[in-house]
């Protein structure tokens, strides 16, 4: 048990699974640009690092202004297609209602703020979360440990905070403020990729969270 008095929450990946929505934007975009599609397990890597990152890594020859263009038509084709794409994580909405009786929440993503709050607004579930925090759509390339540093300043009241992440950016970024991470395993990431970046505990399910913080 990792003794919480607040969580900070990942979004894709660990509330939401937005593989869909994630997959059919990219290949969208790159279809748009001429370019062949990649297969979804191809694409399933990239949720989690800024967007700018992933399409330097689809498009390599590309300078800062052809990347930034693919972004812009990324976020037009995900703003259309993100809610009928995306879904809650079974067990989601149930767990952060018992954690939010107790502790106060906040989503730490990289996917823009502007995305985010009408993302989970949409789902039913941005009540619970005392913050929603994520980069300005201006933002290139927002570290984890930025948004997360962001973030905790939203729980200026809270001495024990504890992530909860699928991916090692989560991991990693949450160590930087020697903040304890929490991999969820429903997620991106997988185990290996976890415990190699140093996460504090595992979590199977999204149920098995309140007894892991000891709420």
């Amino acid at each position: 048990m990792i003794a919480a008095d607040a969580v900070l929450f990942d979004l894709d990946g660990v509330l939401v699974d937005s593989r869909a929505a994630f997959v059919a934007a990219v290949n969208g975009v790159l279809e748009e640009q001429g370019r062949a599609p990649r297969p979804a397990a191809d694409l399933h890597p990239f949720i989690g690092p800024p967007l700018h990152r992933t399409f330097a890594t689809l498009a390599p020859e590309l300078d800062d202004a052809g990347l930034d263009a693919l972004v812009l038509a990324y976020r037009v084709r995900y703003r259309a297609g993100m809610v009928a794409g995306s879904r809650l994580f079974d067990g989601v909405a149930a767990t952060l209602g018992l954690l939010a009786q107790t502790m106060p929440l906040v989503v730490a993503t990289s996917k823009a703020h502007a995305l985010a709050r009408p993302l989970l607004e949409a789902l039913g579930i941005a009540e619970h979360f005392a913050a929603i925090v994520g980069p300005s759509l201006q933002a290139r390339d927002e570290s984890k440990a930025l948004t997360i540093g962001r973030a905790l300043r939203d729980l200026p009241h809270s001495r024990r905070p504890v992530m909860i992440g699928d991916r090692k950016f989560d991991v990693l970024g949450a160590r930087a403020h020697d903040v304890p991470c929490i991999g969820a395993l429903w997620g991106v990431g997988g185990e290996a990729e976890l415990v190699e970046a140093g996460a504090a505990a595992l979590a199977e399910r999204p149920e098995d969270l309140p007894a892991l913080l000891g709420a």
